[in-house]
């Protein structure tokens, strides 16, 4: 017990002389603050181990450092090169670089663009053209040598138009029974023959419009767009029929799908950007990071979106639960 006494008064002896030795306390000084005797204690720790400290310095160096160059690897992998980002961003008038914004951040914008509005300026301008082209030569040819007549009762300015023997009720009936039941032959049967419906309808309309409004400007603009868009979806209208369709992407479409025959096209439109854009950094399947170089891809999903777009129009709901209801 004397042993443990002298120890413990010899401790605080030698924490007194600590504090003198510091100038915390003295005649004139009996109280210190905590946060100055911490701040004294580590000083005199890293006195006696500098070496340590420089030591763990450039090694907490060294680990940022190839941390750093891990992910600009990463990100050369993923990302387009900068000179290609700032061209495709040019052509779409967006800014090269937005303030505090990264160039990977930049890379990732040009993504969201891309494949959320494809045909902003230039986009797709040589597939529209060769579009807007067939539609010009269709009026130059009625005006040359029709002159406004109809053959076998159809104006030369109507757009091609399959009819699908078919009706929505006929097919809603038809989806209420195998539309993700577990079957994806029966999915991609369902699928394909109410898309297909859609683009009958669009086409119908098209032609059923007066012959002055097809062969003005808006007129033709809109024949040109239904041409693109059977263009663009047909890649996927293959792989439907021939029941190869990828898996997450047919996982997707019957999420689609299914809010579309509920009129619900709040719902379908997340579902769309979830199958175009995903969650995370970089998603896999349809949202792979090489979709940037997949024109295949990016016009099923532009073909896509319009449809949707002209399903809402057949089809109204509440605005609750349509998207971009002013439009």
């Amino acid at each position: 017990m004397d042993m443990l006494k002298d120890i413990l008064k010899a401790e605080a002896e030698k924490k007194k002389r600590f504090l003198e030795d510091k100038n915390l306390v003295g005649p004139r000084k009996k109280y210190f603050k905590r946060g100055e005797l911490l701040k004294l204690e580590e000083e005199e720790y890293w006195q006696k181990h500098a070496s340590q400290k420089d030591e763990n310095e450039i090694i907490e160096k060294e680990r940022k450092k190839a941390e750093e160059e891990s992910l600009k690897s990463k990100e050369s992998e993923s990302t387009l090169p900068r000179k290609e980002v700032i061209r495709r961003l040019r052509e779409r008038q967006e800014p090269v670089l937005m303030f505090g914004e990264t160039e990977l951040e930049a890379f990732q914008r040009l993504r969201r663009l891309e494949i959320l509005e494809p045909e902003v300026d230039r986009g797709f301008r040589n597939d529209f053209q060769e579009a807007m082209e067939k539609v010009d030569q269709a009026y130059l040819d009625e005006i040359l040598k029709t002159q406004g007549t109809v053959e076998d009762g159809k104006s030369v300015n109507d757009v091609k138009v399959e009819d699908e023997k078919t009706s929505i009720d006929e097919i809603k009936e038809e989806a209420s029974q195998k539309l993700g039941k577990g079957s994806d032959s029966d999915d991609a049967k369902v699928i394909l023959k109410f898309l297909r419906f859609l683009l009958q309808l669009w086409g119908q309309k098209l032609n059923s419009r007066p012959e002055g409004e097809k062969i003005s400007v808006k007129g033709k603009m809109a024949s040109a767009t239904y041409t693109q868009t059977k263009n663009y979806i047909q890649p996927l209208f293959r792989m439907l029929k021939k029941e190869n369709c990828p898996e997450d992407i047919l996982e997707h479409l019957v999420l689609i799908v299914n809010f579309m025959f509920d009129r619900n096209y709040v719902k379908a439109n997340d579902a769309y950007l979830q199958m175009a854009i995903g969650n995370a950094p970089w998603p896999i399947g349809v949202t792979m990071v090489d979709v940037l170089n997949d024109e295949t891809q990016r016009k099923f999903i532009q073909g896509l979106k319009r449809l949707m777009t002209q399903c809402q129009r057949f089809f109204p709901t509440d605005p609750s639960r349509s998207v971009e209801y002013n439009a």
